[in-house]
């Protein structure tokens, strides 16, 4: 990401978790280049969010060049031949707007959010980069550094800054998702000039790609505007690479103590999901609110306030397109051993396959829920973004106004149901995080070693 965000709000910007109880209301159309456009009109406030998804994620990358989609969403700030190096920032601050990418696993997302009379702008700096952005030796090798100094801002040097990282690889080892969306530096140090330009054209063309308007917008006049920027953008003709991801075996729960810079361990757990979208995914995505969703949440009542075992428990969906992981997060309490912590955590797992959960903390669940439908749209950022979601995802942008309904038909048998089938030993993974200050030095392990033998 081109800003920097905590690891909870990273791990939680992951769920497609929002809507409106209102209906909003769009239009979507296909372009003759294959340029999927989705179109929100709301006049209530001046201004506009201009945002485009190309899918493409870590997923789609090749092994061997893991971080190109990653690097994508900096390099595609380059510029282009109408737009010099290191304007694309200044243009849009000074015509008073505000702009940031993202990267997944599954698609990158663009968007810029201006004064409404600015949509001009906005769609002929997108349409310049999806047009003709600059993939050049100079780009390459400063975007090189900004993408280095991130992964040591926000992994390398940041307390649990892996955990992404080391869960994927031991939950999806020998997939497309065994790797997370920062890349490696060897990686990309490796790729020629011309690796990144066929990245580029395979992916970052109108045919791969959802552009979402929602705002203060007249339709007629907007799609006139779409046609003057990306019309004449060609279609892509080179096959876009689409991984299916299976979740491997495991055999029993797969266990790894992770030495980092950090002052407080930390407990991981993760139990791989079900695809979003399918019917377990949303019945798994209610047990994080039963299990931690607010200060009556289980975790929350019982090991953080009841017993004092932990500073914070979260449970956190990590929704992917062919996949996912259920994670808790646990931080121990002075005094409380990870080994005490993991096993009242797991209790409260046990509780949910073990116990049908009571009618009224189901409503109350559900009441959380739907308020988080109601009050998630708040600015038109988040509409656009979700509709191209629901697009690319699911295939159904006009979900944003239904996708409710599929919580709503979760029953309390269907959540311990799933609990039954995912939270089990061959599906689990439990990473430790300690300081290294706990890290035996070789000398001193040889030392221990040699004392037993004796």
């Amino acid at each position: 990401m081109l800003r920097k965000t905590s690891l909870l709000l990273v791990l939680l910007s992951f769920a497609v978790f929002t809507t409106n109880a209102q209906n909003i209301e769009f239009e979507e159309y296909d372009m003759a280049n294959g340029l999927h456009v989705i179109l929100h009109q709301d006049n209530t406030t001046p201004i506009v969010t201009v945002s485009v998804l190309y899918h493409v994620g870590s997923k789609n990358e090749p092994k061997g060049r893991t971080g190109f989609a990653h690097f994508f969403e900096h390099l595609m700030f380059e510029g282009s031949p109408n737009l010099a190096r290191g304007e694309y920032f200044k243009i849009i601050e000074a015509a008073g707007g505000s702009l940031n990418a993202n990267t997944s696993n599954d698609r990158t997302y663009y968007f810029q959010t201006l004064p409404s009379n600015q949509l001009e702008l906005g769609l002929y700096m997108e349409s310049e980069r999806m047009l003709h952005a600059k993939i050049d030796s100079t780009g390459i090798a400063t975007q090189k550094e900004v993408v280095k100094e991130e992964k040591r801002l926000r992994v390398d040097n940041q307390p649990y800054g892996s955990v992404i990282a080391n869960m994927l690889k031991s939950a999806y080892g020998g997939t497309n998702y065994e790797w997370a969306p920062i890349g490696s530096f060897e990686d990309i140090d490796a790729a020629t000039d011309q690796d990144f330009v066929d990245f580029y054209e395979t992916f970052y063309v109108p045919n791969n790609a959802t552009l979402s308007i929602a705002g203060d917008i007249d339709i007629d006049e907007t799609k006139a505007l779409i046609e003057k920027y990306f019309s004449e953008i060609k279609r892509g003709t080179k096959d876009i690479p689409r991984p299916k991801i299976t979740a491997p075996k495991l055999d029993g729960t797969v266990t790894e103590t992770v030495f980092d810079n950090i002052q407080v361990p930390a407990l991981i757990q993760g139990y791989r999901m079900p695809p979003q979208g399918t019917d377990d995914y949303y019945a798994l995505q209610m047990l994080t609110t039963l299990l931690s969703g607010g200060q009556s949440s289980r975790f929350q009542k019982t090991i953080v306030d009841e017993k004092g075992m932990a500073l914070a428990v979260q449970a956190i969906p990590l929704g992917l397109e062919d996949g996912g992981l259920f994670i808790n997060f646990a931080l121990p309490n002075q005094g409380t051993s990870i080994e005490d912590l993991e096993a009242e955590v797991d209790a409260l797992v046990e509780q949910t396959k073990n116990e049908l959960i009571p009618e009224r903390e189901f409503q109350k669940v559900k009441n959380q829920i739907e308020n988080n439908f109601i009050s998630g749209y708040g600015s038109v950022q988040s509409i656009a973004e979700s509709l191209s979601n629901y697009h690319v995802y699911f295939g159904k942008a006009g979900l944003i106004n239904t996708e409710i309904e599929r919580y709503m038909k979760v029953t309390r048998e269907d959540l311990q149901k799933v609990a039954k089938k995912y939270f089990v030993p061959e599906n689990k993974v439990v990473l430790t995080y300690r300081p290294k200050a706990e890290q035996e030095k070789p000398e001193e392990s040889k030392i221990k070693k040699e004392g037993g033998n004796r």
